[in-house]
């Protein structure tokens, strides 16, 4: 395994792949560097001295400026680094081709909808119209759990506590989002189950869900309804009886729509998961698939890497709205635009937000941005698309599962369990995360600095990937864990 890596060329600064002991000599090209101090795995320090005010070069590009003067060796974090950040700005379209040339189909085995969707799952969904039922749903669950079989993969309920006393946008989020549930392709059967005084009531949601087939989604409401739960279990029982007639058949990979996340990042996050999962987004996408990148605020400091990548000036405006509005939000709220990484990011070794953010954008690849989504707001062109959600994990993966996404790919330096809708795959930046929480990681992309090269990965991973899309589980799946989380930003009554 290596010490330490210089990211790129014009860095002035090299990140600890392992703990790094004080006055420890490195050589870093035709220069020799001793260590002032201990540096923490994932943590960063000066290749040559840095004048106070001066940017700290990290990917190529500044993540921020330093406090005071850093000699060489010095470990660079929170304490004498600060962002280099403002308010709104104003961009400028400085295109960049990044076209990728076609590469050879692949196939997963999937389940091809009447609609001509395609699911890679066969899931019976239980969706609360609003909290006040979600027991209900829950007790539903577990009383289902005897129809998971054949080619029935699960039967799950998504409590939630929307729904009712939301205004404005709050409301119409609650609603968009519980329509695109209803009508993901993952799910073979959904029982939307309502209570009848709500304001998002079944009635109320018919029209944003739009035309269904009877077969597949079934309406419950319990106040209208002399026993819930048996009436209830008849519906399962259909929607069981119908979902069981689909059977995996081979689809091209050019169907699969795929999300991409990271929560929980360390100092290794750019260097190794991330950069995993966009090399996996440019194969997929050269093969004619979509994949889907969000949590909008930690692509501040990053943003014009992803604006020159629009493919025309339309997508480039939208990008510019995206980024805008969300800092917009923040100011609306009396909130600092760039606030520092959370305190897990920054014991992980990330230190401002441009720090982070440079990080997460690696999950993008080179492709070209072929449309910017509103939250809530299904897919519709394939390549790489970019999501309005914030980076909340379970907030952007629910997003991106409401816009189709099949798959999330979830990186992380410090190992979450959750889950969302969606089978919800763990990738592992270090090795150490990976041995550790075996029960959480699904795929270890450490040995990026030990003994792998990123073509084997990334082969590796595209492998793992269509697996998964096939049928086989990710770890979260197996716990039996499906959250949901909506974007709520206003008044609750």
């Amino acid at each position: 395994m290596q010490d330490f890596i210089k990211i790129h060329s014009a860095d002035n600064v090299a990140v600890a792949l392992k703990p790094l002991v004080s006055g420890t000599a490195l050589t870093i090209g035709n220069t020799s560097v001793s260590l002032l101090e201990d540096i923490p795995q994932g943590h960063k320090f000066a290749l040559s001295d840095i004048s106070a005010g001066a940017a700290v070069i990290k990917y190529g590009n500044a993540i921020g400026l330093a406090k005071e003067d850093i000699k060489a060796g010095g470990w660079i974090h929170t304490h004498n680094l600060k962002t280099g950040l403002g308010d709104l700005l104003t961009y400028s379209y400085n295109k960049q081709d990044t076209t990728l040339e076609p590469t050879e189909e692949r196939f997963f085995n999937g389940y091809r909808r009447p609609n001509g969707k395609v699911g890679v799952r066969n899931e019976i969904w239980i969706i609360p119209t609003v909290g006040c039922v979600n027991k209900i749903a829950t007790s539903l669950e577990t009383m289902s759990k005897k129809y998971v079989t054949g080619t029935i993969d699960e039967i799950a309920a998504f409590p939630h506590p929307y729904g009712c006393s939301q205004m404005g946008d709050d409301q119409e989020y609650t609603r968009t989002i519980l329509a695109d549930l209803i009508n993901h392709p993952n799910a073979g059967g959904v029982l939307v189950l309502g209570l009848g005084c709500e304001n998002s009531s079944v009635a109320e949601l018919k029209p944003y869900i739009g035309d269904y087939d009877e077969r597949r989604v079934k309406f419950l409401v319990a106040q209208e309804s002399e026993d819930e739960m048996a009436e209830a279990m008849e519906m399962i029982e259909q929607l069981v009886e119908y979902a069981g007639t689909f059977k995996r058949e081979p689809i091209s990979s050019s169907e699969l729509i795929i999300g991409m996340k990271c929560g929980g990042s360390d100092g290794l996050s750019g260097i190794t998961a991330n950069p995993t999962v966009g090399a996996f987004s440019d194969m997929l996408v050269s093969k004619g698939g979509t994949t889907i990148l969000t949590e909008v605020p930690e692509m501040f400091g990053a943003e014009t890497l992803l604006m020159n990548r629009c493919q025309d000036e339309e997508v480039f405006d939208k990008t510019v709205d995206l980024i805008n509005d969300f800092k917009n939000y923040f100011t609306a709220h009396n909130q600092t635009i760039y606030e520092n990484p959370s305190p897990g990011n920054k014991k992980g070794g990330i230190s401002t937000l441009e720090d982070k953010s440079l990080g997460c954008v690696q999950k993008s690849g080179s492709a070209p941005i072929v449309d910017v989504l509103k939250y809530g707001e299904p897919v519709r062109t394939k390549g790489l698309n970019l999501l309005n959600a914030p980076g909340n994990d379970l907030v952007a993966s629910t997003a991106l599962a409401a816009s189709g996404a099949h798959i999330v790919l979830f990186t992380t330096g410090r190992g979450t369990p959750f889950a969302c809708p969606v089978p919800t795959m763990k990738i592992s930046t270090n090795s150490a995360l990976s041995s550790k929480k075996g029960n959480w990681i699904d795929f270890n992309c450490g040995v990026l600095v030990e003994d792998t090269d990123m073509d084997t990965l990334k082969n590796q991973f595209f492998d793992f990937v269509i697996e998964v899309a096939s049928g086989k589980k990710v770890k979260s799946e197996e716990a039996g864990f499906h959250d949901m989380a909506i974007f709520k930003q206003g008044v609750t009554l």
